[in-house]
């Protein structure tokens, strides 16, 4: 394998919690054994975004909250390529919310990782959609007055396939996440706690070491009902493993040209077709 980090060095903070995730996503493509010319990156704007410049990996860097359109171009254009999605609570939740839910809708054959640190870290500090009520925060002063976004229950909501949660503190249990993430056929989305150690100072990495558990081995989830009930939880306790997987169709496979033909990269284009096809519409 040779999915190594890139020569320089990253521009995170020391202590973020993006450099376990990176360990881990690195960890992951090297235990599936998947060359960097095999997969590739997408991300939007914002720390986690970042993740595509310091893995030796394809990569494409896009706009604030608009990481799945390309991905979806990607894949289907592609079919044969492993595509990740990196992106962080606000980027995902935040500005691309509407592509987050239609992303979903559509099952693309794409593994999600979401980098939830509970705050914008990038821009200093304001409260994300995921920060809890009443959080003082650079910007909110006075406390955040609106409820946060419940990103797990969201998903199994509009229908996602494979919902899970990880937490950079625990780099093992975070592989075996995206490994399954990866290989799964379909949208699969991890949310991921990733402690901002300077900007958010509530929700420490021994915040989230006292709150979260292992979902046990025996844990059933195929179960929806239960898997709603354990993404509301967000308490005392908070569980981290997957929460939901069934199959689904993806989306590419409902289209015979793409499931059973080669990949559209890999067909031959005539521009004098593009003339025939706007002939129909004169």
């Amino acid at each position: 394998m040779n999915c190594e980090y890139e020569l320089y060095d990253p521009s995170w903070c020391p202590g973020c919690g993006n450099y376990m995730i990176r360990t881990a996503l690195k960890t992951a493509l090297e235990e599936l054994g998947i060359e960097p010319h095999e997969a590739v990156i997408v991300s939007g704007i914002g720390q986690a975004a970042k993740i595509p410049h310091y893995i030796k990996i394809n990569g494409f860097n896009g706009l604030h909250g608009r990481a799945i359109p390309p991905a979806i171009g990607i894949k289907l254009s592609n079919k044969n390529l492993k595509v990740i999605v990196e992106s962080g609570d606000g980027d995902t939740y935040g500005e691309g919310g509407n592509h987050f839910i239609h992303g979903i809708r559509r099952n693309i054959d794409i593994a999600h990782f979401v980098h939830d640190n509970q705050i914008y870290g990038l821009t200093k500090g304001q409260a994300s959609p995921t920060t809890a009520m009443g959080q003082k925060t650079t910007l909110q002063f006075d406390g955040v007055k609106v409820e946060p976004v419940k990103p797990l229950a969201l998903a199994l909501t509009m229908g996602a396939g494979f919902v899970a949660r990880g937490f950079s503190g625990d780099i093992p249990h975070l592989v075996s996440l995206m490994k399954e993430a990866i290989n799964y056929k379909g949208y699969a989305l991890i949310d991921i706690f990733q402690p901002c150690v300077v900007w958010n100072k509530v929700n420490t990495f021994q915040w989230y070491k006292n709150k979260v558990y292992h979902l046990p081995d025996d844990y059933d989830y195929t179960n929806k009902k239960i898997a709603m009930e354990k993404a509301l939880e967000f308490d005392d306790r908070i569980p981290i493993g997957i929460l939901y997987k069934v199959e689904k169709e993806d989306y590419g496979d409902k289209f015979e040209f793409i499931k059973n033909g080669p990949a559209l990269v890999d067909r031959e284009l005539n521009p004098l077709d593009a003339e025939k096809l706007m002939d129909e519409f004169k």
